[in-house]
């Protein structure tokens, strides 16, 4: 699915939406005894209800431990629908750690001459698309979602959003500049496929 919205190119995975809101996701500081290396896939999860909250989710992790705090009226469904929307997204940070995205986009830019963007950054609020470009201030956000997929496949979204820089729509001079990645059409497949495992529906992966 394509969109743009006040000059900002969309690439859709069309994920879940909820009336529940979830609040900003945080690190607490580390114990002394905690150190940065804690802070692993294995980390462990506890739950709290809270008769305080009404319609918000909150979570936070203190060394290896996150704790997910839910509304005490929420059903079991719920409360492991949303432990795993914010164990999934704690991993995602975490994970978004290993790729600098502006060193990254710059190896790209140079590799397969496209334009360099002004300012390139990983983005926790893309609950709907993969990436995004606003050609008229060259920025690019990239959805922390994909910072566990393979490194070609953020390679590819990283280059369909530079090729945005140099053409706003989706011509078909846009993707043979995308198509100077090598694995894009393999890549924009790997998309398809996983918006499908989230029961998505996508007549494109590879549109943003």
């Amino acid at each position: 699915m394509n969109g743009q919205q006040n000059g900002e190119l969309r690439l859709f995975d069309d994920a879940f939406e909820s009336n529940i809101t979830a609040e900003p996701s945080t690190f607490a500081e580390p114990d002394e005894a905690d150190e940065p290396g804690d802070r692993d896939d294995d980390f462990s999860v506890i739950v709290e209800r809270s008769a305080r909250r009404r319609r918000t989710v909150g979570a936070q992790m203190v060394g290896g431990v996150l704790k997910v705090v839910v509304p005490s009226w929420m059903s079991r469904a719920e409360e492991d629908h949303w432990v795993d929307v914010m164990t999934g997204r704690f991993r995602r940070k975490m994970s978004t750690d290993r790729i600098d995205l502006g060193d990254r986009s710059l190896s790209l830019a140079r590799r397969h001459d496209l334009s360099r963007p002004r300012e390139i950054k990983w983005s926790d609020d893309m609950r709907s698309r993969w990436g995004s470009c606003t050609p008229g201030t060259g920025t690019i956000r990239i959805s922390s979602r994909i910072a566990k997929f393979p490194d070609w496949v953020i390679d590819y979204v990283i280059v369909h959003e530079l090729a945005h820089l140099e053409v706003g729509d989706h011509s078909d001079a846009f993707w043979r500049i995308v198509h100077r990645y090598p694995k894009a059409e393999r890549a924009i497949g790997y998309l398809i496929a996983k918006s499908g495992d989230d029961g998505d529906s996508e007549d494109r992966a590879g549109s943003g």
